[in-house]
């Protein structure tokens, strides 16, 4: 008699339902996530320096900074994060130049991926949390070479300025990415996605290795940026509210027309005035 190599009913309803749950309330699993991850490491602070410590020894400190090729690669999600937000904002100033032209895109990619970058990355990770809460990075602390004590996560002290260990920046840039997965089409959701969440990974470790991150900030960092992006996208695409292309599309066509009456007459008044002053030049005394 040979076994069913089928897994038992109750465990597929129960996937299912699992799966079922992450797609109706995704908002409230990312902060048991968070919450999960930031109590993991509140009571077992030592898987910090553990982590931390398996790139580290005493005669060359975080090694792996001293490596040229981690180093480049620490540079790639940076650089893609720019050119994303750098064409983004193209589309939405051509939009404004051009305000009788159709847009390059569906004006509500460039508003979501700009308004998460601006509030994940930028306000609460940059602004808020890694210039507030004073945790020193592990290449400062007493365990590997620094001066400092070591800080649990979400307690605020005064041992770094600004520019802080908690949470990390750059792994925040990295699963930012992943947003590009929400306004692809479905087909390409997956080759995104393959290729987005490795690179977060590598730039996560990364900064771990380095010794610029603990294990504790990248991962609180990644919940806390997939929050915002899945509440913007939530007011954007799937509430009562949400604006619609077509709406976005009036209301840069109205401002670009707005702006382009007196950009018109500045630019022509520049032109007459530079003529003149050129012709005192030009003409024979």
């Amino acid at each position: 008699m040979t076994k069913s190599t089928h897994p038992p009913h109750g465990n597929t309803t129960a996937f299912r339902r699992a799966m079922a749950l992450c797609a109706r309330r995704p908002l409230v699993l990312l902060a048991l996530y968070v919450a999960a991850v930031s109590l993991v490491f509140l009571i077992f602070p030592s898987l910090d320096l553990w982590a931390s410590g398996m790139f580290y020894n005493e005669r060359a400190g975080f090694w792996a900074q001293h490596e040229p090729f981690l180093s480049q690669v620490r540079h790639l999600g940076p650089h893609l994060v720019m050119w994303v937000a750098v064409t983004m904002v193209a589309v939405v100033l051509l939009k404004l130049i051009l305000p009788d032209r159709p847009p390059v895109l569906p004006l509500r990619i460039p508003v979501f991926l700009t308004s998460t970058l601006i509030l994940g990355p930028g306000i609460l990770v940059n602004a808020i949390l890694k210039d507030n809460w004073g945790r020193p990075r592990p290449r400062s602390v007493e365990d590997f070479g620094g001066d400092l004590p070591h800080q649990l996560v979400w307690i605020p002290t005064d041992y770094c300025e600004s520019n802080c260990s908690f949470v990390s920046g750059e792994a925040s840039a990295g699963i930012w990415l992943t947003a590009l997965a929400f306004i692809v089409p479905a087909a390409w959701r997956i080759g995104v996605l393959a290729f987005v969440l490795p690179l977060c990974l590598v730039l996560s470790v990364n900064r771990v290795a380095f010794g610029g991150h603990f294990l504790s900030d990248t991962m609180i960092s990644w919940g806390l940026t997939l929050m915002v992006i899945v509440g913007v996208y939530k007011l954007l695409y799937t509430s009562r509210f949400q604006p619609t292309d077509e709406a976005l599309d009036r209301a840069l066509s109205a401002a670009g027309l707005a702006v382009r009456k007196p950009v018109v007459r500045a630019l022509t008044s520049g032109r007459r005035a530079a003529g003149r002053f050129w012709k005192m030049f030009s003409d024979p005394a």
